[in-house]
């Protein structure tokens, strides 16, 4: 099945120079963030990693914002993806700070439920912005409501704003890659298929299919023990769907590691590269520690980005980090967990390295 996107796999190979310094010891910035403008959600998805984060009504200042998205682009970060503890489109500037974010030469991606993702909204931001993946776990508007905990007319909502998205992007010949998401969960395991067709039939590119990770911090733990033993045959369904224009991508490989959950590595060595920023402004290590002080950065409202990254507490949160925590607690399949395997490699080669 194609992934062209390189979503069931990691793409931090393709930035040598930035991995060679780090080997050599020095401070490297990061190459990616994720940031949540927004802390509020008008869904309550039954099964949300950030719930214990509250869903508070808070919301990352504009300005702020922008100013420093400028400096972090002049210290090396690449991109930019808007997610995080709440919907990023209830932000109401979420336009202009992406619009800036590309103008200082970031590049700009959304998680999002598209429930506000507008024609109107799509019309400013899809020259600007490289991909939208679509948080959308059910192909009905019954289980829809009930997995997002929300109204069934939301998912035709979502159906409707993403046909249109895609016809000003085919329209205007934007790049912006445009799919959905599904988390293959017992109760909607059946209807992947259909949203697959829906996906392809309304004009996007893709729709991946990924299995639930637990949050050790979150609230819900009623897919803790999931187990993926029964996906035979799914590929193949779903390959039946594709077409020279829409690829429907399985997950295997992360359905793979989650059935394994050994770990090849002893340490986390992929923090460096990445970064989350939460709606109040603070910079975190990892979305697992939020609302944990020892691995809170610091926050864009007090201090510069560079401040943060260089500063004392950074440097006391990767002392301790390095030297204590075992990454076998993690979220199977954590965001860094490709990159890990690949960083441990690196830092733990084989004999006979230089027989290529």
């Amino acid at each position: 099945m194609g992934d062209k996107y390189g979503i069931d796999s990691h793409k931090l190979h393709h930035h040598p120079d930035r991995v060679a310094d780090w080997k050599r010891g020095e401070n490297v910035y990061p190459i990616y963030m994720e940031i949540s403008p927004s802390g509020a959600c008008n869904h309550r998805c039954v099964f949300c990693a950030l719930d214990f984060m509250g869903y508070q009504t808070r919301y990352v200042d504009t300005a702020v914002l922008k100013e420093r998205m400028t400096e972090m682009a002049g210290l090396g970060l690449k991109s930019v993806m808007y997610a995080g503890e709440g919907e990023p489109f209830l932000h109401k500037d979420m336009v202009e700070i992406t619009r800036h974010g590309k103008s200082v030469g970031i590049d700009q991606a959304f998680t999002t439920n598209a429930t506000l993702m507008s024609p109107r909204i799509s019309e400013q931001i899809l020259d600007v912005t490289s991909w939208i993946k679509v948080s959308c776990n059910a192909g009905t508007p019954e289980s829809y409501a009930a997995i997002h905990r929300t109204k069934a007319s939301h998912f035709d909502r979502v159906v409707s704003n993403l046909e249109a998205a895609a016809e000003i992007k085919e329209k205007n010949g934007y790049d912006c890659a445009l799919g959905m998401q599904i988390l293959l969960l017992p109760e909607t395991r059946d209807e992947v298929v259909g949203l697959a067709k829906i996906a392809r039939d309304i004009g996007l590119d893709y729709l991946v299919v990924k299995p639930y990770s637990q949050h050790p911090q979150s609230d819900t733990d009623q897919y803790k023990d999931i187990e993926y033993t029964n996906v035979d045959g799914l590929a193949e369904e779903l390959e039946a769907v594709a077409t020279d224009t829409f690829s429907p991508i399985l997950r295997m490989n992360t359905i793979r590691k989650w059935q394994e959950k050994d770990r090849p590595y002893e340490r986390c060595l992929g923090l460096p590269f990445w970064s989350y920023m939460d709606a109040g402004g603070n910079i975190w290590g990892c979305s697992m520690f939020l609302e944990d002080d020892r691995f809170n950065y610091g926050n864009i409202h007090e201090q510069t980005f560079k401040e943060i990254w260089e500063g004392e507490k950074r440097a006391k949160a990767m002392e301790w980090f390095m030297a204590e925590f075992d990454p076998s607690v993690c979220r199977i399949n954590c965001r860094m967990d490709e990159i890990n395997r690949y960083l441990w490699g690196l830092a733990n080669p084989p004999a006979h390295v230089n027989f290529i």
